[in-house]
Order: structure tokens, then sequence, then C-alpha cells
């Protein structure tokens, strides 16, 4: 195969993903996995593992994909139709060297892509931009690879099973919302203690039941419903290919991924004092203040579930979250994002606890915040406009955390400015104790646009303390 050249736009900051049929072909699939598998071998790799979720394109994408790869001498294990996280488990029961899964995640039917690992570390950034390198200058390995059927579910079931740990029995409503995860949700359900109740559960990468993303409160409304009318303790949903998780707490209130993790959080701290706890820059102070409350280490960290692996790996973190709903567990698991097993960590926890989890959730500190505010700026300018704020604020001495974007702290509470990696957008968010301090905060972002030009997006009314606003998965 001579070099071949993909549409620039596939090639993201965490993973390869296009609009399929238009920036995103068959032909594509066979050269990435022709680069990929040369990426591999370049590293003394020989076996990859290959998924792929429930999307209507996925099989002739994966079909194509392990072509590429046997074309470069690797020996490829096909796990099947399952959620992200099962090829993770693949990747390290079978002992491969490399893990690709085909999915378009979150997004809508008519895209999909890759996220790959290479000797268990998540491949993002230069190394996704050096895969087109390689397919574009035809750099291909070349040899006479193979192509199995290895499944594994009936394993990474077993293995999921094996830290069910509950206390009182409990009522629980899952949402596949037709993704990869009802490949195995029922299987999984009728092995757990309590009463199960499976929504959604045929996968169908048409999604006809709502759009696969349990961050976004509209697609929570079946689920919201069936937790009310069946009592139950609470419910879960899970995204397209089930590496992030919604919960829905027994009054039908959504739980954020900030939320949640305080929770999970005070489970591993009662076994693990002292433990590093990693959140990204997004999450509400509320979390960072809890983990310390509880005896732990926080580490606020940057956006990106590949970011945010390769913190844990080098902290040795055993408990990782983002505000989009990634949960990674390095406490009895193997440190990447599960929702299935994030779900029945959070099924013990509430198990043994006292009180429903709408009570628990009324424990936590009341804050107040905007949502998620994304706003248009050229690519060539949105990481300058935060350098900008950056330099004004540190002459002004004030208090900020600059690991991803601008993190300002103040006597109101914080408000934070960072650039999408994925995307030509600004991204922005404050919290607050009480609305004249949300408001003072709104203002000082404001102001800070203004100054580097940038005219300050509609900023929506505060919230009543009561409630919590939409938040959206960004990267």
């Amino acid at each position: 195969m001579a070099g071949y050249r993909m549409h620039p736009s596939i090639l993201r900051e965490y993973d390869i993903r296009g609009v399929v049929g238009e920036t995103l072909t068959t032909d594509d699939a066979l050269a990435l996995g022709r680069a990929f598998g040369s990426f591999v071998a370049a590293r003394g790799g020989r076996t990859v593992a290959l998924g792929e979720d429930g999307r209507v394109s996925s099989p002739a994408l994966a079909s194509r994909f392990a072509e590429g790869l046997s074309a470069t001498g690797m020996a490829v294990f096909r796990i099947g139709l399952g959620p992200t996280p099962m090829l993770y488990y693949a990747g390290k029961s079978l002992g491969a060297d490399g893990a690709v899964m085909v999915t378009g995640s979150h997004n809508p039917p008519d895209q999909n892509g890759f996220k790959m690992v290479v000797k268990g570390a998540a491949i993002y950034g230069d190394d996704i931009r050096k895969l087109g390198e390689i397919a574009q200058a035809g750099a291909f390995a070349s040899g006479a690879g193979r192509v199995v059927e290895r499944p594994v579910m009936e394993a990474y079931l077993d293995r999921l099973l094996h830290d069910v740990d509950v206390g009182r029995p409990l009522t629980i409503a899952w949402d596949a919302g037709n993704g990869a995860t009802g490949a195995l949700l029922d299987k999984l359900c009728a092995n757990l203690p309590g009463r199960h109740i499976v929504l959604n559960g045929a996968v169908d990468g048409t999604f006809p039941a709502h759009h696969p993303d349990p961050t976004v409160p509209e697609t929570l409304e079946e689920l919201r419903k069936v937790v009310l009318s069946e009592r139950c303790d609470f419910g879960v949903a899970f995204d397209g290919d089930g590496d992030r998780i919604g919960i829905v707490d027994n009054e039908g209130e959504i739980l954020w991924g900030d939320q949640i993790m305080v929770f999970l959080a005070e489970d591993v701290l009662s076994v693990n004092p002292g433990a590093t706890i990693i959140a990204d820059v997004k999450a509400s102070q509320v979390l960072f203040d809890e983990i310390s409350r509880m005896g732990g280490t926080p580490l606020m960290w940057r956006t990106g579930h590949s970011l945010i692996k390769a913190k844990m790996a080098e902290t040795k973190a055993l408990l990782a979250g983002e505000m989009s709903g990634h949960i990674f567990f390095a406490d009895r698991y193997y440190g990447y994002d599960d929702a299935l097993y994030a779900g029945i960590r959070f099924m013990n926890v509430v198990s043994r606890a006292t009180g429903t989890l709408a009570e628990l959730r009324g424990r936590l500190p009341k804050m107040i915040n905007t949502p998620e505010l994304r706003f248009p700026c050229p690519d060539e300018r949105k990481f300058a406009v935060v350098a900008e704020v950056k330099r004004r604020l540190e002459t002004a001495r004030a208090e900020m955390n600059t690991i991803d974007g601008v993190r300002v702290k103040t006597a109101d509470g914080w408000w934070l400015l960072r650039a999408s990696n994925t995307q030509d957008v600004l991204v922005a968010r404050c919290e607050a104790a009480s609305p004249t301090g949300l408001e003072s905060l709104k203002a000082a972002l404001a102001e800070q646009l203004s100054l580097s030009g940038i005219s300050a997006p509609v900023l929506r009314p505060s919230p009543e303390p009561s409630r919590r606003p939409r938040r959206r998965a960004t990267g």
C-alpha cells in the first residue's frame, strides 16, 4: 500500500473520529490498521486486541482495521461486540501489546472512530498525529499476521462480579441507551443481588431511545421516570461505549461527575488512608475539599481521559474522575475508565450507607455554578487568549491553578477559562457559595475576556442553590 492521506479532521487529540462515508471510510480503517500495526511493531509488539461497539458501521470498519493490522505481521485477537472497557480488559487478560476499540463513543450515529492503547498506555496527541504521518509516508511494516476470534465477555463479566460487596439489597434501574453495554447488561444484572431493571438493552447503533450521552439531562428523562415509578434506590446510565457513567438518585435528581466521585472517594479512602485521588480542573471545589477532609490527597489535573490515565499511572493514584463521567479505578482494578465497574462500586457504597442516596447528596455543601460555557474562538487564538489572561492575573498576584487553562480562586469561589483541545472554542465555568458571589465571578471572567478582545458569552441567570445546572462533557 502506497502512502495514504486521511482527512486531517479525524486525527483528534484523544482519539480518531469522523463522519462515516464522508471524513471516515473503510479505506481509512485499512490504512489506520497498517499504521497502528507499524507503530506497535516499532515498539517490539506482535499482538493487538480489537473490539467494536454496536454502531451500524463498526463491523465493516473493524474488519478493514484487522486486515491492516494483519498485513503488518500482527496477531489480531478479535473480541467482538461489547463496551470499550471490555476491550481494555481484553488487552490486560490476553497480554496484548496493543488494543483498539472501534467506537463512536457518545457521538451521533453517523460518526465512528477508534480508541487505541499500546503497552497499557492510551495513544493520544502527538502519537495519534504520528499514525497519520506513517500512513501518509507509506512507512508500513509488513509481515504475515493472522486474525483469530478471542471472545472475553464471560471472563470480563466474572471480573466485574468479583468486586460485588453489597450490604442491603437494592433496586436499581440500568439504562444501556441501546449502546454497547447492552451486549452484557442483562447477564450482569442476573448475577447481582437485589432487583434490577434494564432499560434500552437491545444494542442498536441508531440509538432509537435517546442520544447516548449520560451527561445531558434530556437523555436521563426515561431513567428518572423509571427510578421514581419503580421506587428504585438509584439509576445508572451509560454512554454509547460504556466508559462514562451517569447517576440519578432515588428522588430523580442527577448526580454529576464530581458528586459521584465524593462517594467513591470516601469508600476508597476508608481502606486506603492518604491515597491520591485525581479530578479534572472542571470539578467542584467541594470534591477537592471533601477528599482532604476525608484524609486523602487531592490532585487537580487536566481534562481528557487519556491525560487522566497517564497521570494516574505516574502518581499511582487509586481513583480518578472527570466531570464527563469517566471514572478510573486503580483500587482493586486496572486504572482505566469502566462505567460498569464504577456502577458496581457505587452500588456497594449505597448498599452500606445509612440513609438514601438523596439524603447523602443533601449532606454535601451547597454550591451554585454556571453551566459549562463554550463559545467560539479561532484555533490560532484560543491558547493565546488563555496565556494573556494568565499573564495579567500573575501581575495581579491572583491565586490560581494553571495546569489546564486558568482556574482562579477568590473569596467568592472560583472561575475557570481553558482552551478546548478538540474544538475551536474556549470553555469557562464559575462556582460560588452564593448568588452574589457567582455574579462577582462572572463579572471577573467577562472583564478578562474583554481585555483580550473577546466578547463574553451569555451567562445564564444563577440557578437556585438546590438545583444543579446542566453540564456537558467536553474535551
